[in-house]
């Protein structure tokens, strides 16, 4: 316990340091808006919902979030701006909550299909995923199905050796399903807790994607109809409203459960991780921070949104 608090600490830190160009991007603004402002009227409003928007929190959350501080500020009698920093804090926190149940196929026998676009991280991030599961002493089974890119099965290869999990598949140009269909044999014949599926990602072809990923559904449902699914679609922080469009379209062919956020530190437009929860009801279930394993966490509301208005003087939070 006293590790996994220390782990937590750690990625707290990083995690503050993550966020600098962000919370300059977001927090700053809004800071001179609540410091700027004597009175709380229209303009007041205004202000705050153009630099939520401009910080990437997406039209949706921004004005999910302004309603709740108009209604608390009636509610309460509110007459200073400054006052609403905390209630504009804990709103956000409320948009991102995803509660307990976000982490379910950790405690049954699951199969999690892991998709994306080329270049956000995906073959790494299931790496880490794979690792993190396997240091709670699960059995776990990688499938190599992305088969398109020359380089995703040795470099998930080199993840599987790294997180002691078995490698089904990962030879270039073979059918993506007949590696799915091994790889499931494979997780049953040694009772493995999750299998991770790595899949190609091309959304330019959508058409293409739509089916091969209709196919591999159908192989897991005939041929495992007991594991408990999850879909978790890998996107890039630092494109910001690109990401979330990108889970849209993801979300038309597939049914997405979660998101796992990549590249969080070093970019301006973390507020992405609010806007893809506030539009598509999608939970953020893991944010990247950085390159190692122990950079993949779960994604938790009241720590993100701690370390986005983390001063760095006060971060024993």
């Amino acid at each position: 316990m006293a590790e996994e608090q220390k782990e937590n600490v750690g990625f707290f830190r990083r995690l503050v340091s993550g966020l600098t160009k962000t919370r300059d991007n977001i927090v700053s603004g809004m800071d001179s808006i609540f410091n700027g402002f004597s009175h709380i009227d229209d303009d007041f409003y205004e202000e705050l919902e153009e630099v939520l928007i401009m910080g990437d929190l997406g039209v949706q959350a921004t004005y999910d979030i302004l309603d709740d501080l108009k209604t608390k500020v009636k509610e309460q009698h509110i007459k200073e701006p400054v006052q609403c920093r905390q209630i504009l804090i804990d709103s956000i926190k409320e948009q991102m909550d995803v509660g307990e149940t976000a982490y379910e196929f950790e405690e049954k026998i699951s199969v999690v299909m892991v998709i994306g676009v080329n270049g956000v991280g995906k073959t790494t991030t299931i790496g880490k995923l794979a690792g993190k599961l396997r240091a709670q002493n699960k059995k776990v089974v990688l499938a190599a199905a992305d088969t398109f890119r020359a380089a995703a099965g040795e470099q998930l290869k080199e993840w599987a050796n790294r997180a002691q999990a078995e490698l089904i598949g990962g030879q270039e140009g073979s059918d993506p399903a007949s590696v799915v269909y091994d790889a499931v044999a494979a997780a049953k014949a040694r009772h493995a807790d999750v299998l991770l599926c790595d899949t190609a990602g091309r959304l330019h072809n959508k058409k293409n994607l739509m089916e091969e990923l209709r196919k591999m559904n159908r192989i897991i449902d005939r041929e495992y109809p007991e594991a408990f699914r999850e879909t978790l679609v890998v996107l890039d922080a630092t494109t910001g409203q690109n990401a979330l469009q990108q889970a849209k379209e993801f979300n038309e062919v597939a049914d997405i459960t979660g998101i796992i956020l990549t590249k969080m530190d070093g970019t301006a437009k973390g507020g992405i991780a609010v806007a893809i929860q506030a539009e598509l009801g999608i939970p953020v279930k893991y944010i990247g921070v950085g390159e190692t394993i122990d950079d993949l966490q779960k994604f938790d509301a009241d720590t993100f949104v701690n370390a986005l208005f983390s001063s760095e003087q006060t971060e024993e939070e």
